[in-house]
């Protein structure tokens, strides 16, 4: 690899930007592409599946075979609220590979005890949410049904690029959510960027099933574009 394509590289990764690494099987030249560039590449469309799915592959072209190589940052967990579902849902997640932060202001919940080797913030989202740069590969959930904690929570996530944003309580819950976000000046597309009430439809009860309906629609948000295009 040349050492300015190598240098590119590393600088996107640190900055957690995916890039993708194109070679030509045919005498092997190297071109490598950023995530901001891929709409306008020709290879466009074969360039966001594979981001989509993570995976680097061969592909046929108009002008011969390449081999994609993907980069991806790691995919991460935010959640608001250090409660039973998270307790369920943060070692899900980290089994899929995620980096998985818990954030609550409330001392007697967030405590590492009950989130053993997942990191917990006793911060209110105001303090606790900036500094962790959330970006596109960053899924977003508030469950702790206090609009104190959870609505500017989800006010930071729909200000950045969150590729899931999802939110516990029922219809009427998030209904009162809507008007209260609305009233601080949130846009309805912002609002409808929200998965509420949070989880696929699976007639999930306990904690765990809850905690499991919320993993699968979070993959389902990054992986069904990929599989559409598949």
């Amino acid at each position: 690899m040349r050492l300015d394509i190598l240098a590119t590289l590393n600088a996107e990764r640190a900055a957690r930007r995916a890039v993708v690494v194109v070679t030509e099987a045919d005498g092997g030249a190297q071109r490598l592409v950023k995530a901001a560039d891929i709409k306008a590449d020709p290879l466009s469309d074969l360039l966001q599946k594979r981001l989509r799915t993570g995976k680097s592959g061969m592909e046929e072209t108009a002008s011969g075979r390449v081999f994609l190589t993907v980069h991806v940052p790691p995919p991460r967990l935010v959640i608001t609220g250090a409660v039973h579902i998270s307790q369920a849902l943060a070692p899900m997640a980290r089994l899929l590979g995620y980096d998985v932060t818990i954030v609550d202001p409330r001392t007697a919940f967030a405590t590492p005890e009950r989130f053993p080797d997942v990191k917990v913030l006793a911060q209110w989202p105001d303090e606790a949410l900036p500094p962790l740069n959330i970006d596109s590969y960053t899924a977003f959930v508030a469950l702790t049904h206090d609009p104190k904690i959870d609505d500017p929570a989800l006010t930071h996530a729909l200000s950045r690029e969150c590729f899931y944003i999802g939110a516990l309580g029922s219809k009427k819950t998030h209904a009162r959510r809507v008007e209260r976000l609305k009233a601080q000046g949130i846009s309805d597309n912002q609002v409808a960027r929200i998965h509420a009430p949070i989880g696929l439809s699976i007639g999930a009860v306990s904690p765990p099933e809850i905690a499991v309906s919320i993993m699968a629609e979070i993959t389902a948000s990054l992986r069904q574009t990929a599989e559409a295009a598949a």
